[in-house]
């Protein structure tokens, strides 16, 4: 009899407010977008996992009797199905008998260093297409998901991808509240269009100040006593930018959920340009780059932008009437192009079902 071969798709994701907030036991607003990792799943008879990639170069092989550093495994797309092996081994009280060896064939429309999840939408699909037909909650999975991420790539994430990318809901956002780990579709409305350009600066946060700004923020809440900063107030860390930044941000993300109930574009709008100044004068990660987009944007006739994402590169989010989606977006990469002299590439985005709605966890 031959292989069965099975089928893993997960979404990636856009930010629509909340970043460098997961982390911090707060609050996110993030949605599954039509971008797909996708992973064509066939048994093999080897103790071992093989993968191969459409887009990226190289094969990985990982042995499933030994135990294999994924940071040591080349080339570096490996690691992720590395540390995937390591994650599931580490949650497997049986793992010889629970895991058996797979031909892995990743194909990925999610643009990486994009700020749009590539990284844990693959992170995501390893995991599923690993231990199929495993009962886990959408947080067990999204755990087990950001362990294989952080193994690959020891930084330090939240759990916000991760979430959107298994739990994201057609035409809604999901409003996530990261203190009590609660999960709120918010449906989108049909007069938004949301528009998504990369700045054609690629965005990575192996080696970024990424870790660094987590470390601040930690510090500022243990000065203050508190467990995390979720439950800082604005006069409490009115002197200190990263958590000014993650207290008003907080506020965004129920602030934008509103507006989305209500179909309220121009408030919208100015909560996200609110949000973009935050990110680049108190967080600082921003760049020149997503600057000028978000003006270009702006310029172009959209209600509002920001960067999505952690920033240092990657992508910017707009929101504009859905009429006037096309001509927006073609507009500002103009703009952009004429400001910077480069090509942004764009998108209109659409909020779809994460993995286990699709029955990816099966």
């Amino acid at each position: 009899m031959e292989p069965t071969t099975r089928q893993v798709r997960v979404p990636g994701r856009v930010n629509l407010m909340g970043d460098h907030t997961d982390y911090n036991r707060g609050l996110v607003l993030p949605m599954a977008i039509n971008r797909w990792c996708d992973v064509t799943v066939t048994p093999n008879r080897a103790r071992v996992v093989r993968a191969r990639s459409a887009q990226l170069a190289g094969a990985v092989e990982v042995p499933l009797d030994a135990v294999v550093d994924p940071l040591t495994v080349e080339p570096p797309w490996g690691r992720f199905v590395a540390g995937a092996v390591a994650a599931c081994r580490a949650v497997t009280s049986d793992f010889e008998a629970a895991i058996t060896g797979v031909e892995l064939d990743v194909t990925s429309s999610v643009p990486p260093g994009a700020g749009l999840s590539s990284s844990s939408a693959l992170a995501v699909a390893l995991v599923l297409s690993l231990q199929p037909g495993t009962e886990r909650s959408v947080l067990q999975w999204a755990e087990l998901a950001l362990d294989a991420e952080v193994r690959a790539t020891a930084v330090p994430g939240g759990l916000m991808d991760q979430l959107a990318a298994l739990a994201g809901r057609d035409d809604h956002a999901l409003l996530i509240d990261f203190d009590v780990l609660a999960l709120e579709p918010v449906v989108m409305p049909p007069a938004a269009a949301l528009l998504v350009a990369h700045c054609g600066k690629a965005r990575t946060l192996a080696g970024s100040e990424y870790a660094s700004r987590r470390a601040e923020c930690e510090t500022v809440a243990a000065q203050l006593g508190l467990g995390s900063l979720r439950a800082a107030t604005r006069e409490q860390v009115v002197d200190a930018p990263r958590a000014r930044h993650v207290v008003s941000e907080n506020a965004r993300v129920l602030a934008t959920a509103e507006a989305l109930r209500c179909g309220d574009l121009d408030v919208m709008g100015r909560l996200m340009l609110e949000s973009h100044a935050s990110l680049r004068d108190d967080y600082e990660v921003s760049t020149f780059e997503l600057d000028a987009l978000v003006d270009a944007f702006v310029g172009a006739g959209a209600a509002g932008a920001r960067l999505t994402g952690a920033g240092f590169g990657g992508c910017v989010v707009a929101v504009c009437a859905a009429e006037r989606e096309e001509q927006v977006l073609a507009d500002a990469i103009t703009a952009y192009r004429d400001a910077t002299g480069i090509e942004a590439q764009g998108f209109v985005a659409h909020a779809v079902d994460g993995a286990l709605a699709r029955g990816a966890g099966g």
